[in-house]
């Protein structure tokens, strides 16, 4: 299987929690947006192909994937799909659903995270909410920051058989989104990670860990893996991470 994924050229956001489950995975994907217009991708093509799609089961919104007839969509929902094909799923139900089940937090956490700098309206551009987005940093990064990561420092620190895996006893694409989540979190909120690292050891280990799998290490250091920036999710405004 050859997969397609659809997601927005110029940000990692929810489609890199995808192409890392990809890349991990050692699938071969074409990213199709990223690729130039002349070989039948950039933005147009994204969009083309949920207008193709049925109505009936049409994406909301990227990312989504193409895989052989099916059309994917919701990030989770692709992962819990990705799983097991590429080897990244506990074998036994209960452990998928657990998997699924951390996914979503993580999807609730994501959306926390992106409501900090556009907390009125996606519609409104950054500098337009700046004074809603400063009281909402606030109560962001001592309330929910530390229940979220807390929370996920648990889970890690209960499976005490998984040898530093989130679930179950091997890589799963649950490690892999908390890889990109702490990674985001580094990068938006550098101040605010420095004070809690005490208090999450073990998500910032599996951090390291991940890193140098071999195959997401040539990934991280290819042109493939895009940068952090401030047209995605996690962003970096200073006056709103002291």
């Amino acid at each position: 299987m050859r997969y397609a994924l659809y997601y927005w050229p110029g940000i990692p956001d929810r489609g890199e929690f995808v192409r890392l489950a990809l890349e991990a995975g050692g699938a071969g994907y074409e990213d199709v947006a990223r690729l130039p217009g002349r070989e039948g991708g950039g933005v147009r093509a994204l969009m083309r192909r949920m207008e193709e799609a049925t109505v009936r089961h049409r994406p909301f919104a990227p990312p989504y994937l193409g895989a052989g007839r099916l059309l994917i969509g919701q990030t989770a929902n692709i992962l819990l799909y990705l799983g097991p094909r590429l080897g990244l799923m506990p074998v036994d139900q209960a452990n998928r659903l657990w998997a699924h089940q951390l996914q979503l937090t993580i999807a609730d956490f994501v959306a926390e995270i992106h409501d900090v700098h556009h907390p009125i309206a996606s519609s409104l551009y950054y500098h337009q909410q700046k004074r809603e987005a400063r009281r909402y940093a606030g109560h962001f990064l001592a309330e929910r920051l530390p229940r979220f990561l807390g929370y996920f420092e648990q889970v890690l620190g209960a499976n005490a058989r998984g040898r530093g895996y989130m679930v179950g006893r091997a890589l799963s694409y649950v490690d892999l989104s908390m890889f990109q989540l702490i990674g985001g979190l580094h990068y938006a909120f550098p101040n605010a990670m420095a004070r809690i690292a005490a208090d999450v050891p073990g998500l910032l280990a599996l951090h390291q860990r991940i890193a140098k799998h071999p195959r997401l290490a040539d990934y991280l250091a290819s042109e493939r893996r895009l940068d952090f920036n401030e047209n995605g999710i996690f962003r970096h405004y200073p006056e709103l991470g002291p």
